[in-house]
């Protein structure tokens, strides 16, 4: 490829201080094409590498702007970014910061308009760059990004942000992963896949390498018929996986001259912990926030173990325990700090200090009347919206008087709610004392992200755990001691090999378990693991060694919190030296970008650091997670004689306006027969089973066999579900639906979706699905689907409905469930043809004939026969 000639100097510079990722180009349709894009991810033990090309041409006869706009992981570093016009390559270079911003600022001082691009979500940075076009000209983008992939709770992440905002001829989304201890599962996860579009993706998997495939065609992107220039493709795309574990003292893996030892033991028993709870109650936790808090705590409480001790700190102006020290997490114990939570009303002032101060003081006297349990350990988990106000409200003294009265002793956790609080002050306080700071957005999810960050540290494995490795073998090892150890996370050490290391590597880690001290030993053989990273189709080259300066510059960045200046200079000093080296985009380093002569515009995005993002309003995508029930009076189960109660048979499975609003049976010509016989459908056609309506408030049905429960409360009087919980045994996982959201938990890790918001989610064993008419699928080869549908029509509310019952057991139970197996219709005992007996697994329910609306064809409905009966 050329590149600028020096008779061509750029009279440009475009700066970019941190990029950020996935893709978007916006321009005027029909003007500017996109005619390819793709994405190439490889991950290879981890460590992922993404490149993603897009290819436009300006079918304009006039010059025109491109504005190419993307979405990147935070945690990501950028490492290269081009353009390329009409066969001339426009380069980026790494510089130091400061270098970069002389360039920017002189570029402004001449007159040339810069624009900052600097926005943050959740889980991604956005950037844009706009770029002017020839007619009949094409320009090639390409993005680089590297970034390790951290275990939370139990799974691995990798997120694609997909938004063409037009129809690619050419679109490919291809992901390589490569883990050489195998791979135990494999998920995927979309916001934007439809049915037609699930057949454009393709995943293959062996033990040790995963290739997952997107490549729609034009039609496949379409919105609709009716929309045909108009792309589907906008949103999220996520592959999650972890690996098999057989060895307990980790895995080593070598590449190149470098390794990674990765340790996450299985199978240990989960510490005893000491916890306290420190709530901030001030005046601007009321509303939302404040009810949200106690949501969550109610909710936390609930999930403390058996042995485990806790307490509650509750502040404003002051600060009030809710015992004079801890207590077991006994029921008793655990229902009266429920009630304690439940009544927490927001005012007055914020006194982080004493608050604080108070929690350790608990732990400390306990300590000292020997009232903690042998082995346990012990954690603050502070939860505060705002600055401190009251008492000593210096960040700096607050800082220095928790760190001395912690003195090592204890862990402390800050969750900074909203943006109204230094994220800065706590992530000192939090990394001063073994702990770790957490945004929690102000969203209608705000608990839901509670209750996630809890269940990180809720279960502690080890404590002091320390690697070890022969000091004439290695050089340069990043962070080989770490205070804690929680489940379903993963500890990670890389460093260099030495010249004339040994041909089998050992390691020993150290650390202590409840009531012992343990030591794990492993070892690699280095010519095995070199042989074990030459498939090329799966590693991009050298790897290992940018993962061991990626994971050392994120570590570094971290230890300039908490350290005095003249050591953080030095700090900074090392960290911008290996962001130069390896040409990352850090918060220490810019991306200097020309641009064709003549092009009068400079842009800076600066890489976002989370204390800089104040007052800035962030949308998650996600919603609500608030759980409510309303008890119910009589109940009963409307069925017909001998009909099969069908829902939507006449419009398709998809429940566009077709519901029968009190989930009635159609009454048939016929003799009676079971509730639920199996009846001709027209062909391609399933018939829905909608479940009986007027059931007892709270609602069972359990099909063992298949691992399947289903519990709901139906509100009689409403003629609806007020919640729907699902539970799996196999892939273990819950669904939890309320009219306003739906919440999916799996390995202690929650997601919160709105209703009629389009899901697409596959996973060994279930596959889960939600459309724009809010009907969320839940289906499996040889099992009953279970649909859970949002409706906003006459009787609003959530309605449970199922399709091909036939594959219930003979196990099939619960209020609902017992309607499915052996049910009976008793003769005519008088001439009234309005009333009969139906037998169920040995019990007599009277049956009569009334009455009710059906709402297959829609409002208002058409009165039909049922049979109604009363439990």
């Amino acid at each position: 490829m050329k590149t600028p000639a020096p008779g061509r100097a750029c009279g440009v510079v475009l700066v970019l201080l941190s990029l950020a990722t996935l893709q978007t180009l916006r321009a005027q349709k029909n003007d500017i094409d996109i005619y390819s894009l793709t994405v190439d991810s490889r991950v290879s033990s981890r460590f992922a590498h993404t490149v993603v090309t897009s290819r436009v041409v300006n079918k304009a006869s006039t010059l025109q702007e491109v504005t190419f706009q993307m979405e990147l992981p935070k945690k990501a570093f950028i490492t290269n970014f081009s353009m390329i016009i009409d066969g001339v390559t426009y380069p980026g270079n790494i510089k130091e910061k400061a270098a970069a911003q002389e360039q920017y600022s002189a570029a402004v001082e001449r007159g040339e308009s810069a624009g900052l691009v600097k926005a943050t979500g959740r889980k991604t940075e956005q950037f844009q760059v706009s770029v002017s076009v020839a007619p009949a000209a094409k320009i090639t983008f390409e993005l680089v990004y590297e970034e390790l992939l951290v275990r939370h709770l139990g799974a691995y992440e990798l997120l694609l942000k997909v938004q063409p905002q037009q129809l690619v001829k050419h679109l490919q989304m291809d992901i390589y992963i490569f883990e050489p201890q195998g791979i135990s599962f494999l998920e995927t996860e979309s916001t934007f896949m439809t049915n037609e579009l699930a057949e454009a993706l393709t995943t293959t998997q062996n033990k040790t390498k995963a290739h997952v495939r997107f490549r729609p065609t034009l039609s496949q992107q379409q919105k609709s018929p009716e929309q045909q220039q108009d792309t589907v493709l906008d949103g999220n795309f996520i592959v999650r996986y972890d690996v098999d574990r057989t060895v307990s003292g980790g895995s080593i893996q070598i590449e190149n001259g470098y390794f990674v030892h990765y340790f996450a033991p299985e199978h240990l028993a989960t510490i005893p912990k000491n916890v306290i709870f420190v709530i901030d109650k001030s005046g601007s936790m009321s509303g939302r926030k404040i009810q949200q808090t106690r949501e969550a705590l109610i909710k936390i409480l609930g999930d403390l173990g058996p042995r485990d001790q806790f307490n509650l700190i509750s502040f404003s102006g002051e600060a009030t325990p809710w015992k004079p020290q801890l207590v077991a997490a006994s029921a008793e114990n655990v229902n009266a700090a429920k009630s304690y939570a439940a009544a927490i009303q927001a005012r007055g002032g914020t006194n982080i200090n004493d608050a604080i101060l108070m929690a350790v003081q608990l732990l400390e006297r306990a300590n000292r009347e020997e009232l903690l349990p042998p082995g346990s350990v012990t954690l603050i988990i502070l939860l505060t919206d705002g600055d401190p106000t009251v008492g000593e409200t210096n960040p700096s003294e607050i800082q220095k008087n928790v760190q001395e009265a912690i003195d090592g002793q204890h862990s402390l956790f800050c969750l900074g709610f909203g943006f109204d609080v230094s994220y800065a002050f706590l992530e000192k306080l939090a990394l001063d004392n073994g702990g770790l700071a957490r945004r929690i957005y102000e969203d209608s999810d705000s608990a839901l992200q509670l209750q996630d960050f809890y269940q990180e540290v809720a279960n502690p494995l080890m404590t002091s755990v320390a690697f070890e490795y022969p000091s004439n073998t290695v050089e340069a090892v990043t962070q080989d001691a770490f205070r804690l150890f929680f489940k379903g996370s993963e500890l990670v050490v890389a460093g260099k090999l030495r010249d004339q290391s040994p041909d089998v590597f050992s390691a020993k880690v150290r650390g202590q378990l409840h009531m012992e001290n343990i030591t794990f030993v492993t070892e690699s053989r280095v010519a095995e693991q070199e042989e074990a990273f030459w498939s090329p189709r799966y590693i991009f080259h050298s790897f290992m060694e940018r993962l061991w300066a990626y994971l050392t510059i994120q570590q570094l960045l971290e230890q300039t919190v908490s350290m005095p200046d003249a050591e953080k200079q030095a700090l900074e000093a090392r960290a911008l030296n290996l962001s130069l080296s390896y040409s990352f985009v850090t918060p220490l380093t810019s991306m200097v970008i020309t641009k064709p002569e003549g092009q009068e515009q400079s842009q800076v995005a600066e890489k976002p650091v989370e204390n800089e993002n104040r007052h800035r309003n962030v949308h998650s995508g996600h919603t609500l997670f608030r759980y409510h029930s309303v008890g119910g009076k009589a109940s009963r189960v409307s069925g017909g004689s001998s009909a099969d109660p069908v829902f939507s048979t006449r419009r398709g499975w998809r429940g566009q306006g077709v519901f029968d609003k009190l989930y009635n049976f159609p009454t048939r010509l016929g003799p009676p027969g079971p509730l639920h016989p199996h009846l001709p459908y027209p062909p391609h056609r399933t018939p829905w089973r909608p479940t009986p309506p007027d059931v007892m408030p709270q609602t069972t049905m359990a099909s063992p066999h298949h691992g399947i429960e289903v519990t709901g409360h139906y509100e009689t009087e409403k003629g609806h579900f007020s919640w729907i919980e699902v539970t799996f045994e196999k892939p273990q996982l819950q669904v939890r639906a309320s009219p306003e959201h739906v919440v999916v938990t799996r390995n202690r890790r929650s997601s919160a979706y709105k209703w009629k918001k389009t899901l697409y989610s596959v996973m060994p064993g279930l596959k889960m699905t939600m459309d724009k008419a809010g009907l969320l699928l839940l289906s499996s080869p040889d099992r009953v689907t279970i649909g859970l549908l949002s409706w906003d029509g006459p009787g609003a509310g959530l309605r449970l409905l199922l399709r091909d019952t036939d594959r219930f057991s003979s196990h099939i139970n619960g209020t609902l469930g017992q309607f499915y197996q052996g049910v009976l219709w008793e003769p005519l005992a008088a001439a009234d043809d309005s009333k009969r007996t139906l037998k169920v697994q040995g019990h007599d329910h009277s049956a009569t004939r009334e009455l009710k609306l059906d709402y297959q064809e829609g409002p208002p409905g058409t009165e039909i026969s049922c049979w109604s009966v009363e439990l």
